[in-house]
């Protein structure tokens, strides 16, 4: 099984313009993700999918794997469906361009359902929601699965409701945006309509949802931290020197 990790960035992002290039450490945030992308076990390669020159550029310029795609599309899934028709893949992982903080570990997890399950299509993650403010947080996605590890509903809103005081620990759960799709079933998935329950909470995997698919969810120790802010950067550069295991 061919498995290829494909990073959608784009330059004009809404809230930290060209946040892909942006330094960490010396390096662009993209090369970060790139380089631990590829130390995923379960990932034969890596590309970044992009529709600037300026990233596309960066990327080569530190010897990773680019390609260019429309600056049309809507959603990075979009994004990422138009890089995976060129590439030859059995599976798809949808890496997000803004996560240098990413564990390997993470990526294996998440592929790790398709690999051993024949009728899995998609898979995600989730972690402990462990305080408040993350569950009060409409920037945090939230998620309940049944018990077979299969999501419900994603929200904004923090969900499960608890209506008795004292019932809150260990039940809410934070979805992690690291998505893996079977290359055929992705680009179905691209081509389906954005349903009600997707545009009213702005989050695409509700689409699935909305359409009978089942999304498969694998809880993670793992957490990470997107950068879509100046004050987002400006934490992730203050964890550096204490991270373990970057590579140099």
């Amino acid at each position: 099984m061919n498995v290829v990790a494909i990073i959608p960035a784009r330059y004009g992002s809404t809230r930290l313009v060209g946040k892909a290039l942006l330094d960490i450490a010396g390096k662009p945030m993209i090369q970060w993700v790139y380089e631990r992308a590829g130390k995923a076990r379960l990932v034969h390669d890596v590309v970044a999918a992009t529709d600037d020159k300026r990233i596309f550029d960066a990327v080569k310029g530190f010897g990773g794997k680019a390609v260019m795609t429309s600056a049309s599309h809507k959603s990075g899934t979009d994004r990422l469906a138009e890089a995976a028709t060129n590439i030859k893949c059995d599976v798809v992982v949808n890496v997000q361009g803004d996560e240098p903080l990413i564990e390997p570990g993470m990526i294996d997890e998440a592929v790790k359902p398709l690999v051993d399950d024949s009728e899995v299509d998609m898979a995600t993650l989730k972690t402990k929601i462990l305080d408040a403010e993350e569950l009060n947080n409409p920037n945090i996605v939230k998620v309940v699965t049944d018990k077979n590890g299969s999501a419900l509903y994603f929200s904004r809103y923090p969900i499960p409701y608890v209506r008795e005081q004292g019932q809150e620990k260990n039940i809410h759960y934070k979805h992690i945006g690291l998505y893996v799709y079977r290359k055929d079933f992705l680009l179905k998935f691209a081509g389906l309509k954005p349903t009600p329950l997707e545009e009213a909470e702005k989050l695409e995997q509700l689409r699935a949802l909305e359409n009978g698919y089942k999304i498969k969810v694998v809880e993670t120790k793992y957490n990470s931290i997107g950068v879509d802010t100046k004050e987002d950067l400006e934490r992730v550069r203050g964890l550096w020197p204490n991270r373990k295991n970057i590579s140099k």
